[in-house]
């Protein structure tokens, strides 16, 4: 998963702020000895094209591991931990952990994870696993998506360990190798690989961040404290079939189509919790007086206006931030053109709201659709249900500390729900709360490329990751 910098994107496109400067013209605050190391650093991994099925997640973990070791982590405390993702996916997670000699407080969970998702030569201008640096950014598969996190860490520990720091509570880095497919990784983790992992809290590289506007002006920081939960369901119809020049008055094609049509127009209950509050109380000031504004305050007001709720997602920045949110997305049916279908079958995924089981959505979906349509879950994937992490004030403090320092005071830090998943869900679901709050940042929200075509990271906001993370790690841990 990465970060979408939906938040602010609407202030962006209709504002008329006054241009500022560029912030990838700014020198960063870190040194060039450790700005030479933290780019050696990341072209290796970029390098490494650590997509499920190619063997080298491995060759991944070992690069991470072999920068801990030299800066004086012992062997015991470095595990590189192997299991199948998908069948026959052989793949890595690295568990490394920093002891401190005089702990006061409960470990610190960083997370992350080293695989990325499949980039075709022949679609990229370049070669998606050749690193570059061009205009200003650095390039290739990873960038943003989220070896950049690894990175920044990674170097920010090694950092703080050639500087003598000794934090007062361990700190566990966490990295998987199947965050883009399955979250087998992170299951194990959570569960068991827990004797390693247990923790009073996590933060997530791979979510959060900041952005700006095309003309440059700070858009926020958003500290995701809460996701969706991933689950997929099949609708599928079944049918006695027959000849094709004998229709049938029922047809399981129609009948499936008749059962999308109303998931087409369906709109699950609306909800708010604590985290989309926050979310939408700074959307609601950033829209001021605007027809969108007043919908949020008017949702704000009262949880279960579903009109207002209806209303904010009619805009495409906020789709699926009011409610549990499902969709068509594939489908399959019939077996010969000149035979009546005998079965169709309709893939839909749903992203359900924080605390609701994935049998309950179920349960409405089958209400909804009617006996006639059988709805059950993707049995090779039963989605985790997700708390939303309680809002921390150490936490915030730190990125408010850090936001201030690299962005300046415009830079307004607020709490975000990501629609999609990531690792973080895993531990959440198994009690440890999660906060991502990626130091990275980007220009344009509309220019996010993760998973997309010249994935690129601005090379200053590569840098200033390295030194947030020193920051965070400092504040929480010292």
């Amino acid at each position: 998963m990465k970060r979408v910098f939906a938040f602010a994107l609407a202030a962006m496109l209709s504002g008329t702020a006054v241009a500022a400067t560029d912030p990838r013209t700014l020198p960063t605050k870190l040194d060039p000895a450790w700005q030479a190391k933290t780019r050696a650093l990341f072209k290796q991994a970029i390098e490494i094209p650590t997509v499920h099925n190619r063997g080298e997640m491995p060759r991944m973990a070992k690069l991470l591991a072999d920068q801990f070791r030299a800066a004086g982590i012992p062997d015991a405390d470095i595990r590189i931990m192997p299991y199948e993702a998908l069948p026959g996916d052989q793949t890595a997670a690295l568990i490394v952990r920093w002891r401190s000699p005089h702990a006061t407080k409960k470990p610190m969970l960083i997370l992350g994870h080293m695989d990325v998702v499949e980039a075709k030569r022949e679609d990229w201008k370049y070669d998606p696993f050749v690193f570059r640096e061009e205009g200003g950014y650095f390039l290739g598969r990873g960038t943003s998506d989220m070896k950049n996190g690894d990175v920044a860490t990674t170097m920010a520990a090694i950092k703080l360990m050639s500087q003598g720091f000794k934090p007062n509570r361990d700190i566990i880095f966490f990295y998987s190798g199947d965050e883009e497919t399955r979250g087998v990784g992170a299951t194990l983790g959570s569960t068991k690989w827990r004797e390693f992992t247990n923790a009073e809290f996590g933060l997530n590289a791979d979510g959060g961040g900041a952005a700006y506007s095309r003309d440059f002006k700070p858009l926020g920081f958003g500290i995701s404290m809460a996701e969706k939960t991933f689950q997929t369901y099949f609708f599928t119809t079944h049918n006695p079939g027959g000849h094709s020049s004998r229709p049938r008055a029922d047809n399981a094609i129609y009948e499936l189509t008749d059962a999308l049509e109303k998931l087409k127009s369906y709109r699950f209950q609306p909800m708010q919790n604590d985290i989309t509050r926050g979310y939408f109380e700074e959307r609601a000031r950033q829209e001021g007086n605007s027809p969108l504004g007043q919908q949020i305050r008017a949702w704000l007001a009262n949880p279960k206006d579903g009109a207002a709720a209806d209303a904010i997602e009619a805009n495409p920045l906020e789709v699926g931030l009011t409610r549990t949110r499902c969709v068509a997305t594939m489908l399959k049916g019939g077996h010969a053109d000149n035979a009546l279908p005998q079965m169709a079958e309709a893939t839909v995924n749903c992203r359900i709201f924080p605390g609701v089981e994935p049998k309950t959505v179920q349960a409405e979906l089958q209400q909804m659709v009617g006996p006639k349509v059988e709805v059950k879950p993707d049995p090779n994937y039963i989605g985790v249900t997700t708390p939303a992490s309680p809002p921390r004030a150490d936490v915030v403090n730190a990125v408010k500390a850090a936001a201030l320092r690299f962005h300046g005071p415009d830079m307004h830090v607020f709490p975000v729900m990501s629609t999609g998943a990531s690792d973080g869900s895993f531990f959440r679901a198994q009690g440890i709360p999660v906060y991502d709050v990626d130091g990275s940042w980007g220009i344009s929200p509309d220019d996010e490329r993760a998973h997309g075509l010249d994935e690129r990271i601005p090379v200053r906001a590569m840098y200033d990751d390295v030194l947030h993370w020193e920051m965070i790690i400092k504040a929480l841990a010292g």
